[in-house]
């Protein structure tokens, strides 16, 4: 049996009264928990007022322009009589196929299990916890963190800094600083890089500690849908789980027919530092293979690219790529695009690669080759067909917005749930698995996920890039600032960056920008909670920023689109 139940605009704190602006729903549409219905706005920001409850639109009782106020009824919807009807009703508690304390033949039972400490499985982990929620945190490698602590984002960034503090020390030469070839010791360099990782990963160690989160170390995979066993390579360990938050990432892609030798290696190999050698090819040119080639340019190799697309960082908006492209081929020995590796033989003198393109050479010897192709999702790895979980055809587990997967009490997050591969991505994921584990009406509902290539210069963007705005034809408008007019760039001798902002031409809001040049990474924070407050030109233009900052060339590029910059001449918008 139905029933009707009516939503009623929730409080809007200090706002009497405010205007719908879009209407997101019809009658007769399906909508899930935190489904927008539609957009109000005041004078100060624009929100979207979610579904307290799932079912069917039956009646809208506004329209686009009325005005409403706390209490104001907006829309009828029907559900099931055990829907949840309003956000503070007391949250049902989880449907749990194996309770703790029972009789049971497993070693170890408990309410959650996550399965991968990273950034998405230790926040899930510590998040439930946090809510009262029993967890037991797998764990492959010794140490928490996952990938992005131990052998990526964090060291990655660590040896970036390095680099770049190498590149600054030659540039000052021009200010009449010199410093002389820096003597890189090799060991020194690991063990900072490897002393920066402990302490994260021995903090989050201790937070698990704290929060009572067990952690068992060891290869975890589903026996059932209620079953994950955990081999440490010595013995095995049965665990009964009520629910379970999958998030055990992803790993390298390999290329087939490469030969099995130490010095071909993968990001997590190129991090470890093993040597500098005088030679390196790095077959990719996405963010991982230019973030490597940037390192190891720094330390003093010779380093050849080799891209099958037509560009570095594909899909990558032209106008971001240019500045950071133009200086890799002053830095780098070559950069192949539109070229392929056939093959790769290896002889005691070296590595020699064979290549398919236009202005490529037939075959060249390297030191070593960084492999650098992308990462493929782990869920082939941990038995997911056991518990019933389904993969789609790229491997990926596709999963709801409460990050629900086919099967009810397991969810799943991070990179092996699909594009984009983000540890930011994943930890919001992670706080939206454990919220809806412990009852909570929680949903994953970022407008915007921000990517960043921490090259140098950074090259970042969120929402909708220009190359995407035409390819879909999406109707914009943008305001761009080069750095060559910042004072504060010009300063730190890197006036090559910019940034852009994209605009609805209609509302004037935001819905996009990208960002190059030193610390864009940093820089392109402003633009997503822009985008996420739906703030329009004026809003971002009318916030008075610092100076002379980086910074505020975001609020440059968005009078640059009013057309009220008085730190550029632009012919006046007719």
């Amino acid at each position: 049996m139905t029933q009707d139940t009516v939503i009623n605009v929730p409080d809007l704190g200090d706002f009497p009264e405010v205007e719908i602006i879009e209407i997101l729903v019809s009658p007769g549409d399906t909508v899930d928990l935190e489904t927008p219905l539609l957009t109000l706005e005041s004078d100060k920001a624009s929100m979207d007022l979610p579904s307290p409850m799932a079912g069917n639109i039956t009646e809208l009782l506004v329209s686009v322009g009325d005005k409403v106020s706390a209490g104001t009824p907006v829309m009828t919807v029907s559900a099931s009589s055990g829907s949840q009807s309003s956000p503070s009703a007391e949250p049902e508690t989880p449907v749990a196929p194996a309770v703790t304390g029972t009789a049971s033949s497993a070693d170890i039972q408990t309410e959650l299990l996550v399965l991968g400490s990273g950034p998405g499985g230790y926040t899930a982990a510590f998040r439930a916890a946090d809510l009262g929620v029993e967890t037991v945190l797998i764990e492959k490698d010794p140490t928490l963190g996952g990938v992005c602590l131990n052998v990526g984002c964090i060291p990655s960034k660590a040896l970036l800094h390095a680099a770049r503090v190498i590149e600054e020390a030659s540039e000052m030469e021009s200010a009449g600083i010199e410093f002389g070839r820096p003597q890189i010791h090799l060991e020194d360099l690991k063990n900072w890089k490897n002393d920066i990782v402990g302490r994260l990963t021995g903090g989050l160690a201790a937070l698990a500690k704290k929060r009572s989160v067990r952690v068992i170390q060891g290869t975890g995979r589903f026996t059932s849908a209620n079953r994950l066993t955990v081999d440490d390579g010595n013995h095995q360990t049965d665990i009964e789980f009520a629910q379970a938050i999958i998030a055990a990432g992803s790993e390298p892609t390999v290329i087939p027919g490469l030969p099995e030798d130490r010095r071909v290696m993968d990001s997590t190999g190129a991090l470890s530092l093993d040597d500098v050698p005088e030679r390196l090819l790095i077959i990719g040119g996405g963010i991982i293979g230019l973030e490597m080639a940037t390192v190891y340019h720094g330390l003093g190799s010779r380093v050849t690219v080799v891209e099958m697309t037509d560009q570095l960082m594909p899909g990558t908006d032209s106008d971001l790529l240019r500045p950071l492209a133009r200086r890799l081929k002053n830095q780098c020995e070559n950069i192949f695009l539109g070229t392929r590796v056939s093959g790769v033989s290896a002889a005691a003198d070296g590595l020699t690669a064979r290549f398919e393109g236009a202005d490529a050479p037939e075959s060249d010897r390297f030191d070593r080759v960084l492999v650098a192709v992308g990462r493929r999702p782990n869920a082939n790895l941990i038995g997911a067909e056991h518990a019933g979980v389904e993969l789609d055809e790229h491997g990926f587990i596709p999963v709801d917005r409460q990050q629900r997967t086919n099967v009810e009490h397991i969810f799943a997050i991070g990179d092996i749930v699909g594009m984009p591969m983000l540890a930011h991505k994943a930890t919001h994921e992670g706080k939206v698995a454990a919220e809806v584990a412990a009852g909570l009406p929680s949903a994953f509902d970022a407008r915007v996920i921000p990517s960043v290539a921490y090259t140098d210069p950074e090259v970042a963007w969120v929402g909708l890039t220009e190359s995407e705005a035409e390819l879909q034809g999406v109707a914009y408008e943008k305001g761009v600032f080069p750095w060559a007019a910042s004072g504060r760039a010009l300063g730190l001798g890197r006036p090559e960056g910019l940034t852009k902002l994209l605009f609805d031409p209609e509302t004037r809001r935001i819905i996009g920008a990208g960002i190059v040049g030193l610390n864009a990474g940093d820089l392109i924070a402003q633009a997503c909670l822009a985008i996420e407050m739906q703030a329009d030109a004026k809003d971002i233009s009318l916030t008075v920023s610092p100076h002379p900052t980086l910074s505020e060339t975001v609020a440059f590029a968005a009078e640059a689109f009013e057309g009220t910059i008085t730190d550029l001449y632009l012919s006046p918008k007719k």
